[in-house]
């Protein structure tokens, strides 16, 4: 692409376009944030006057002044919308769930390599402090073989709220809404696995999906991979816990970047991706000893996107890498349903 900036189109203002991609898009360097489908103009308006708001998703997708395409609109129109944005010659970025199901997602794979266009997921977390901390010290050595590993993301909202993440319908439910992430950092940790077996569970009065999930990830040498999501946790748990043979971590708090992002701090301030609770490691002496975490940059996502654009670099999340994500989606939901242990399903094609 030449030097331009390159012209980006959001599609969703809702929770992560508002709070996610807008500002990240509009704080990277070469990336400008064109135009936006909302129903809600003033909505947009509010937070980016200049930009332009179309009402419907579909005329910005054949929208001839846009070079990349970005969907961040409820989970059942994401692979839809992404086919519909590569057969018009976009480049296409997705929020996670890349898709429903498997064959959606080869779908959307196909259109990408038909039409030539960059296709990536939203896997923004991948930059998030805890985890890069996490992943830094098993590099390092610290924990040694890592034998059991637990990903949390625990939340105390005992009231189900009217909208469609917390809905009856296609791809609604905690495991659509957290479990890529979860999924996503631990197969950049430790790859695929053997066997996935999954629970999950409606635990809050009136609710509409699931809003407790429980997935263990079964790795060759006796690894335990530990997912776990809740909306029942008053006072919240422990982020990560890694044990292995030198040693064990524990992260108690969270990644601060979407608090900022909901404070209004803008990507790249001072303050950006700072994250003051420690790490606690222990290695079986009397005293643990505190690590700093490393600072997060979800910014990053959109600087890679935006070099994979002009040649530059790769892309950040491959299609294949948002398969394999979705492999293990659908393997827990089959799990889940069938009450046992699965091996994940094959990604050739039937």
């Amino acid at each position: 692409m030449s030097s331009s900036p390159i012209r980006v189109g959001l599609i969703g203002y809702g929770y992560a376009g508002k709070t996610f991609h807008a500002p990240l898009i509009a704080a990277t360097p070469g990336l400008k944030l064109a135009c936006v489908a909302s129903s809600d103009a003033a909505k947009v308006h509010a937070d980016w006057p200049q930009v332009e708001v179309i009402a419907d998703a579909q005329t910005l997708v054949a929208h001839n002044d846009i070079d990349l395409v970005v969907i961040a609109s409820p989970n059942d129109t994401h692979a839809p919308l992404a086919r519909a944005a590569l057969r018009a010659g976009k480049h296409v970025v997705v929020d996670k769930p890349f898709a429903l199901d498997l064959d959606e997602a080869r779908a959307v794979i196909a259109a990408a390599r038909e039409n030539d266009r960059l296709l990536s997921v939203f896997h923004n977390r991948r930059w998030d402090s805890d985890f890069l901390g996490v992943k830094q010290a098993i590099a390092d050595g610290l924990l040694g073989r890592v034998t059991h590993f637990e990903s949390h993301i625990d939340r105390f909202r005992p009231e189900v709220r009217a909208r469609w993440r917390e809905g009856a319908g296609p791809g609604g439910g905690l495991w659509f809404d957290l479990g890529p992430h979860l999924i996503d950092q631990a197969l950049q940790l430790f790859g695929l696995p053997e066997r996935v077996q999954a629970n999950f569970a409606r635990q809050r009065t009136g609710a509409l999906s699931d809003d407790w999930a429980h997935v263990v990830l079964d790795y060759a040498g006796g690894l335990r991979v530990i997912l776990h999501a809740s909306m029942l946790v008053a006072g919240g748990s422990p982020r990560f816990i890694v044990h292995g043979e030198r040693g064990s971590l524990i992260k108690r708090d969270t990644d601060q970047q979407e608090a900022q992002l909901k404070a209004g701090v803008v990507p790249g301030a001072d303050a950006w991706g700072i994250d003051p609770d420690m790490f606690v490691y222990h290695d079986g002496g009397a005293a643990p000893r505190s690590i700093p975490a490393p600072r997060g940059d979800q910014q990053q996502y959109y600087v890679a996107i935006e070099r994979a654009l002009r040649g530059l670099g790769p892309n950040p999340v491959t299609p294949d890498e948002a398969l394999a994500v979705m492999n293990v989606i659908e393997t827990a939901q089959r799990s889940a349903h069938e009450g046992r242990s699965l091996p994940l399903a094959s990604l050739t094609p039937s």
